[in-house]
């Protein structure tokens, strides 16, 4: 194994004592090892008797080195930098920030770990099968003597998820004991593993084209190629590649076929995954104008967690730039020391610093995306701390914020995301437009911030769920609000307001008379649902000339989400959603913005983008409207995850399939459920949709672990826009509900889209 010949793994595996650090007040010793897989970190307190914890080193992203934490940094005075290190795990996991009793045992944590991680992400499909097949190894050999008896098995099956019959699981036992030793050892375990996960699915296919049942020639692959995977001409020389790039048997090769083994690879490869993977690549036209696109956008993105008490951080603003978000939202206050404070205004969440949030934003927010980055300013800042931010952006971001037009000349239309490239636009008030900034006082007074704007009834009482004196100190001071919303706007802040200058929404009969392309409006959700349903073609229109953002009600307490969907139906570019809550409502931020490089910015479809009057309601109105069918067989799981974590418990998973796009679209149906069985359950059963405006569907494959006394449990999902969809025989690779993969757990279907030839 990997681990076994380096020295710093083998100190990792001897174990060490380490600081947990959750505060300034709470740092506890934890004894943490490298288990013997070499992929598990566990830790445990000196004084948990037999409890413990765990986690696997494929959920870590990165390794910190020193105090590049908000945790350890409030520590700075008590530990030095060459002891701390900090883990930052995929999803919405917390990180773990870990102090260390000496500079060289903290190098010895930190290299080892980022050993690990470049070894997981460098291992092949089957490098990874086989690490996951000695896992479950090491898990089923309880008493660690390198084989497994027949009770150990029967184990293994349960926490595998396979509630399979006694007799059966021998004779598959028994044909692995090739030393008739009544155990199985490592090779054994193997072959096993191999008999338990034939795939009887992937052989029906495989029969249906092979001639003589063992192979695919040359011409029999090209043939499925085009019949079932839909692949026009360049489907022999495909086939050629397919068997060159996945074929493992050389005589195969040689004789230019395809076995079950190679068939079966393809199969479940990337390059055979329902999300297109050419179109996972940045293939679009960046050069439109910035109205043209749906932008990755969040709301109060300094929230860990709720609206009320969460914890404001700059890990916050890492973590959504990191995901592809390019519009990221501060909410600035005076704070002490002439130093502006961001954080949810007159809640109890904790205040960060802004100069910080703009530290984090330049060094990370074209990491993952070379595209522009919006900062929407909520200022409720007084003239000398406006003029602190103005000094602080202008300091911190430097060339990278744009402070003028590009060529110095007013636009008749925005700029693209391609003009753009590398640039920190400010969305805030501004004093008059670009035509006349030179001619105007040095202040003026409005209303400094968008969300202001809001109905206060969204802070009452009764929204907030509070008791007692909480309630009342923030109902009062929500009053104060109401009274200070007009303040004074500093010539310093405005000036660097450019492309996104945010303007009070009157009407679209004025926006189209009056407006400005570079003045955009904020629509809190109910505001802006209420316009995409009485007036969405005029809403449309409007999209193709000027940002919109809309934000989430002030109800949302929990930090929850409204369904972005409805707002992407009528053009709106930025629906900032609450990245740090984890649902629906974000799987379809993300299924959308998968595509396109996960640059953050997604191409509006045509008929959204020129002066066409598409109206979301009445989509068969359109020029050149055609309807689609969608037909999915759902064939089978693989190695589906499991929901209850005790022992003996078996899933009973179903799959339902749910599109979301203009109302007309909305659908869902699922498969029945099947008896305990997570590990290959079966299904074969067809699901069809008649879909109206493919451009702006989304499809989501969701499998639930079936209760019939209570709500199904979530066990995996994943959202595909139709328009990146791959028709054919396709896996799909499920991804938790922080959006992070699931290893090897998958669904097996068929795909079909047919334009409808008759009315329905």
């Amino acid at each position: 194994m990997f681990a076994q010949g380096d020295k710093d793994l083998q100190v990792m595996k001897a174990g060490a004592m380490l600081r947990k650090v959750k505060s300034r007040s709470w740092k506890k010793q934890r004894h943490f090892r490298l288990q013997e897989d070499g992929q598990t970190i566990w830790y445990k307190s000196r004084w948990a008797g037999t409890g413990h914890s765990t986690f696997s080193v494929a959920d870590v992203d990165v390794v910190r080195e020193g105090h590049q934490s908000e945790i350890l940094l409030s520590i700075a005075d008590e530990f030095p930098a060459d002891l701390c290190f900090t883990l930052v795990f995929r999803g919405r996991r917390s990180n773990l920030d870990l102090v260390a009793e000496s500079p060289s045992e903290a190098q010895v944590w930190i290299r080892g770990v980022r050993k690990l991680i470049q070894n997981t992400e460098s291992m092949n499909d089957k490098e990874r099968l086989d690490q996951w097949i000695w896992d479950w190894f090491q898990k089923a050999d309880k008493n660690k003597d390198g084989r497994m008896n027949f009770k150990e098995v029967r184990t293994l099956l349960k926490m595998m998820n396979v509630d399979m019959n006694e007799e059966y699981a021998l004779r598959l036992f028994t044909m692995a004991d090739k030393s008739e030793s009544g155990c199985l050892e490592n090779e054994e375990f193997v072959q096993f593993y191999k008999m338990l996960t034939e795939r009887e699915d992937v052989w029906r296919v495989f029969q249906d084209y092979s001639r003589d049942g063992q192979i695919l020639t040359l011409a029999e692959l090209e043939d499925f190629l085009k019949q079932e995977q839909q692949e026009g001409e360049r489907s022999l020389e495909h086939a050629q590649e397919l068997i060159d790039r996945y074929e493992p048997s050389e005589n195969a090769k040689k004789h230019g076929a395809m076995s079950i083994d190679g068939f079966q690879m393809y199969l479940v490869s990337p390059e055979s995954a329902v999300l297109d993977p050419q179109l996972l690549a940045l293939h679009q036209d960046m050069s439109q104008p910035l109205s043209h696109y749906f932008i990755c956008s969040s709301h109060n993105t300094y929230l860990m967690d709720d609206q009320l008490r969460g914890q404001s951080s700059q890990e916050a603003y890492i973590q959504a730039l990191k995901r592809g978000c390019r519009c990221v939202e501060v909410d600035c206050w005076d704070g002490p020391n002439g130093e502006p404070v961001v954080y949810h205004g007159h809640t109890f969440t904790s205040k960060i610093l802004f100069r910080d949030v703009i530290t984090t934003l330049a060094e990370y927010a074209f990491k993952v995306s070379e595209f522009p980055v919006i900062l929407s300013l909520e200022n409720h800042c007084s003239m000398e701390q406006q003029r602190v931010m103005a000094q602080l952006l202008d300091t911190i971001l430097g060339d990278t914020l744009l402070t003028a037009p590009l060529d110095r000349l007013v636009p008749q239309e925005l700029p693209s995301p391609q003009d753009l490239k590398g640039k920190v636009l400010l969305k805030a008030k501004k004093i008059g437009g670009l035509e006349e900034s030179e001619t105007l006082t040095d202040e003026v007074t409005d209303e400094v911030s968008d969300e202001d704007e809001a109905d206060p009834k969204s802070l009452s009482a009764e929204a907030l769920h509070l008791n007692d004196k909480v309630c009342g100190d923030i109902c009062s001071l929500t009053c104060n609000i109401l009274s200070l919303q007009k303040s004074k706007l500093s010539r310093e802040l405005s000036d660097l307001v450019v492309y996104c200058k945010s303007v009070h929404f009157h009407s679209f009969e004025y926006s189209r008379l009056h407006s400005k392309c570079y003045e955009m409006s904020s629509f809190s959700e109910s505001k802006a649902r209420k316009l995409a349903k009485d007036t969405g073609a005029e809403f449309v229109r409007h999209n193709s000339r000027q940002l919109s953002r809309v934000y989430p009600s002030g109800m949302r307490t929990d930090s929850s989400n409204y369904n972005p969907q409805e707002l992407w139906n009528v053009g709106c570019q930025i629906v900032a959603l609450n990245f740090q809550t984890a649902g629906l409502e974000m799987d379809l931020n993300d299924g959308l913005f998968s595509q396109n490089g996960c640059c953050g910015y997604v191409l509006k479809p045509d008929f959204m983008r020129n002066d066409d009057s598409f109206d979301p309601e009445r989509p068969q109105d359109r020029n050149g409207y055609t309807s689609l069918r969608l037909s999915i067989q759902v064939i089978s799981g693989q190695q589906l995850p499991k929901v209850n974590q005790k022992e003996g418990s078996i899933v009973d998973p179903l799959v339902r399939v749910e599109i979301y796009g203009v109302f007309q679209d909305q659908a869902k149906q699922e498969t029945s459920y099947i008896d305990n069985n997570g590990f290959n359950p079966l299904w074969n059963e067809t699901l069809n949709f008649i879909v109206h405006v493919p451009e702006l569907a989304l499809v989501r494959f969701v499998v639930e672990d079936y209760d019939k006394a209570s709500r199904n449990d979530f066990m995996g999902q994943f959202t595909v826009p139709f328009t990146c969809i791959q028709p054919g025989y396709r896996h799909i690779h499920l991804l938790s509900k922080d959006g992070t993969a699931i290893p090897l757990s998958s669904l097996f279907v068929n795909i079909k889209i047919s334009e409808l030839t008759t009315e329905v």
